[in-house]
């Protein structure tokens, strides 16, 4: 049998903290090696019992989940799971370093509280294979060359002048991404200029949160973004975002495009799923689309990827080394789905210079 995955469990109650310690215990791949009641508590504890990824509450008394995050990754760069309720500040946390969220259940829900054991569980798995990254490390990745220089990319991306020329304001620019997502996804899309061709994202992420995600960028980002409705006209200037538990497709709609929102099965285990996303931007969007694959475990997207490829469109998939998980970029690479493989950096000034934007 292969070696356990250590868990350690930090939550200030004592409810949540046995049934963490109790449910993740009972699953053979892992071994709960500790457990600590605030962040105080767990600093003293973790590097001293090295665990494999270790499961946080963001509220906590004393130091928050998110102030302890930014002690503790910069020396122990451990995978971290946020075990939160539904809470805005699960977005700073992940800003942070943590590497993925589940959303803690309401215990007199008895299949809410089995599926959510469910997800806890898989989510650890996942954690245990990924890179920990901190703020520092994604400002400038420097572990090999880039295709622009690094002072260009600083000053082309972030240009409040850039303008997206005629031809190119009626494309499509759908991205995808899992795990590490929400941070990838924030970090190729903040400096697009407020009128960029539309864009139309799936990022895996249950119900709830993907109306907080959305309202995040549109804070941050230049262009509008909002969590997709049935029958939205995807635009120029418009970021849609697929809302949790639903599937969201593409459709052509006279001249232009609008999305379609409905709630059906999960697709290669996901709602929304990436596949779905990208198999409709293939069809009906064809070389009018540019797509884009970042980290994330499995392989939703791959096959939509390689799709809109053969149609004609401009593919990117994230690489390896800027990854969190470099999975489902790794099986559109390797099945031929990726035109072009870029660092996160380097994937804006890509998309850029596809759409005329930059030379």
């Amino acid at each position: 049998m292969s070696k356990k995955i250590r868990v350690f469990v930090v939550d200030d109650s004592v409810l949540y903290r046995n049934f963490l310690m109790n449910n993740i215990s009972a699953d053979d791949r892992f071994d709960v090696v500790g457990h600590a009641v605030d962040a105080f508590d767990a600093m003293k504890q973790i590097p001293q019992v090295k665990p494999d990824v270790v499961t946080l509450d963001i509220e906590m008394p004393g130091m928050s989940g998110i102030d302890f995050l930014k002690e503790l990754l910069p020396k122990h760069p451990v995978p971290v799971i946020l075990v939160s309720t539904l809470n805005i500040r699960v977005f700073d946390a992940l800003a942070a370093g943590a590497v993925d969220y589940v959303r803690k259940p309401d215990f007199s829900d008895k299949d809410a509280a089995v599926s959510f054991v469910e997800r806890l569980r898989s989510k650890i798995y996942v954690a245990s294979f990924s890179k920990v990254r901190t703020p520092q490390q994604d400002t400038i990745d420097t572990r090999k060359p880039l295709t622009v220089s690094q002072e260009n990319i600083i000053k082309e991306t972030a240009a409040s002048n850039l303008k997206v020329p005629v031809a190119s304001a009626q494309k499509i620019i759908a991205i995808g991404a899992s795990t590490g997502g929400t941070e990838a996804i924030l970090s190729v899309v903040r400096n697009f200029p407020a009128d960029m061709p539309g864009v139309v994202i799936t990022q895996h992420m249950p119900a709830g949160f993907t109306t907080m995600y959305a309202e995040r960028l549109n804070r941050i980002c230049k262009m509008e973004v909002r969590e997709a409705k049935n029958g939205d006209h995807v635009k120029q200037g418009l970021m849609l975002l697929a809302p949790g538990g639903y599937q969201m497709r593409v459709q052509k709609m006279g001249n232009g495009y609008t999305v379609s929102v409905t709630q059906e099965d999960r697709v290669n285990g996901h709602a929304p799923s990436v596949d779905v996303l990208f198999n409709s931007v293939a069809q009906n969007v064809r070389d009018n689309a540019l797509g884009v694959i970042l980290t994330g475990m499995g392989a939703d997207g791959a096959a939509g990827l390689l799709r809109m490829r053969k149609n004609g469109a401009f593919t990117i998939g994230q690489d390896k080394e800027s990854c969190v998980v470099y999975g489902m970029p790794m099986e559109a690479y390797k099945i031929g789905a990726v035109c072009q493989q870029a660092s996160l950096l380097n994937i804006p000034p890509i998309i850029y210079k596809k759409l005329g934007i930059i030379k």
